[in-house]
């Protein structure tokens, strides 16, 4: 006399269902199989006819199902109340799917609930402690209505839910019952089923889970509470979500790692997994290993791959055609450094750079003609066009795709005030970045352009509007990058300490000490420039305090000082 008894429910791939049935019922289990109503008559009349054979399958009163609604907690009542009645022998009814695979032999499930015959295995915790719920509601599906479906009429759904949290309207919740959630898939005896089906307020309370959203994850995790004798709040039953609630289905290169679990029922199998479906649906050779079933052994498998689904690799962005803003693991996929102002107060600072790091050093990327690459390239690294007009289509992943085609050798590039200013809040907020800043160095190009001073002028004022905003983004509470910002007066005062500050942050503290100088740009005459700017009602405020005298350009020799890195 069989113990054990299995509820199907099916609605697709009913070949597969049957594959299943017929393994469960040849080893005398009985099943009850609910099939979908909208299921066509002919594809459930071939259901039957495969399974004809058997006389401890049956098929239950059908009715159509759908996600969410009361309909999947009436299908497992009708299956349910069948198996009891017509199989008095049973004395645990295990609700599966038509997508459930056994994983172990039969007849290890039935020992191990032989030797637990009071207990009941229902994931069952209550509403305070769930955190795995996708799409809130976790108060509010007990004290809501839900009469529209999620699916079908979402946009009635929501409204609906609105409209009674405006009122303020509230359910009340039957005496005696303690709303808990739960996986819809369990294994109970039969005294707490039949208790269950047989409470003289199943009325009552079944009118109530009607209108419960989801019910079949709460019409029995909330009653199995009040008629179990011991419950242990877990699911033999192999099942596994992503980040949106959604299934996670198994396909034949999980094979391995379903053994690694030993559970015994896993879902949901992928209707053509031939080679899942014909190793486990054959009896054992092996000895019976009668192990607790463990989940939490594929867990850490599942985590990695949840992470690497919602986070993803550093720099590298999801393929769909607009990325989930701030989705991204990192904005860009290694370290980078941006030089602001270098290349206009040092004559060929791109050359001497380059020499000093042993790296190819770029010139303006964001250059308002070209991007500047290094070598003056058209194409670079992973087929990155120069040309402006595609760059500034997107410079944000401009710069991604730069960083990240070019993995292990760090990507050093020129910013100013008259470049193309949209990627500034980009690399302002990524970690990755490295800015050095030298503000009202715009000054000096100006001052060396031999142009008409009224152009000047408003070159300068527009250029110092631009630096300034951008300033104030690397300055604003969302910035994550490593920033250093000096006046042009403050850097000139000591240049050589200031650049080796720049370049210990590149190379680390063990870099060599600096033994060769840029070239600085001539300045004679500058002050004189500024003051001219000043009088023509344009203060040049981003330059700082800058001396009338000039600098010492002695100082640029004198590398030989001694350096102290903190």
């Amino acid at each position: 006399m069989s113990t054990l008894g299995f509820v199907m429910l099916c609605h697709t791939a009913l070949d597969r269902a049957a594959e299943v049935a017929r393994h469960l019922a040849e080893r005398d289990c009985p099943v009850v199989l609910h099939v979908d109503r909208s299921v066509s008559r002919s594809r459930f009349d071939g259901l039957r006819r495969a399974l004809a054979d058997l006389d401890n399958v049956r098929f239950c009163k059908r009715r159509r199902c759908e996600w969410g609604t009361w309909s999947l907690v009436g299908a497992s009542q009708a299956g349910s109340e069948m198996l009891l009645e017509q199989f008095p022998g049973v004395r645990h009814v295990y609700l599966a799917s038509g997508s459930c695979l056994p994983l172990r032999p039969v007849e290890e499930l039935r020992d191990y609930l032989a030797a637990r015959p009071m207990t009941d295995f229902i994931e069952s915790v209550t509403i305070r402690d769930v955190d795995w719920t996708v799409g809130g509601l976790n108060d509010e599906r007990f004290q809501f209505r839900f009469p529209f479906s999620w699916k079908r009429q979402r946009w009635l759904f929501d409204r609906s839910v609105d409209l009674q949290r405006r009122l303020g309207t509230r359910r009340a919740i039957p005496e005696g019952v303690v709303p808990h959630l739960g996986s819809q898939w369990w294994c109970l005896t039969r005294q707490t089923l039949s208790a269950i089906l047989q409470d003289p307020r199943r009325a009552e309370i079944d009118r109530y889970f009607r209108q419960v959203w989801i019910p079949d994850e709460s019409y029995y995790q909330t009653l199995a509470r009040r008629f179990a004798r011991t419950i242990e709040s877990r699911s033999l039953t192999l099942s596994k979500f992503d980040f949106q609630g959604k299934p996670h289905v198994f396909y034949d290169d999980h094979l391995h790692l379903l053994r690694r679990s030993d559970c015994f029922i896993a879902r949901k199998i992928w209707p053509r997994a031939n080679r899942l479906y014909q190793t486990f649906l054959t009896d054992a050779s092996d000895a019976p290993r009668m192990a607790e079933p463990a989940p939490g052994k594929i867990d850490r498998v599942f985590s990695k791959a949840l992470e690497r689904r919602t986070r993803g690799r550093p720099g590298l962005y999801m393929h769909s055609r607009f990325p989930n803003r701030d989705w991204e693991n990192g904005k860009t996929a290694a370290p980078y450094s941006v030089f602001h102002g270098f290349n206009d107060l040092f004559e060929n600072f791109e050359i001497w750079l380059s020499r000093r790091l042993g790296t190819a050093v770029h010139g303006n990327l964001f250059d308002p003609k070209r991007a500047r690459f290094a070598g003056d390239a058209d194409i670079y690294a992973g087929g990155i066009s120069a040309n402006a007009t595609l760059r500034d289509y997107d410079p944000e992943h401009f710069l991604t795709n730069l960083i990240w085609n070019t993995r292990g050798e760090r990507q050093v590039f020129q910013f100013g005030p008259a470049d193309a200013q949209r990627v500034g809040a980009f690399i302002a907020s990524d970690s990755n970045a490295q800015i050095s800043v030298i503000t009202g160095a715009w000054a000096v190009r100006l001052y060396r352009s031999n142009r008409d001073f009224a152009d000047i002028r408003a070159d300068a004022a527009r250029l110092q509007k631009r630096e300034t905003e951008f300033v104030n983004t690397l300055r604003h509470v969302k910035s994550r990058a490593e920033i250093r910002v000096w006046t042009l007066a403050e850097f000139v005062e000591e240049p050589m300490e200031n650049l080796q500050s720049v370049l210990d942050g590149m190379e680390g503290v063990q870099s060599a000490h600096l033994t060769e100088a840029p070239q600085m740009a001539d300045l004679s005459g500058f002050p004189a420039f500024l003051q001219a700017l000043k009088n023509q009602g344009m203060n040049p405020m981003t330059v700082g305090d800058f001396p009338q005298e000039g600098i010492d350009r002695s100082r640029l020799a004198s590398v030989s000082r001694p350096y102290v890195v903190r």
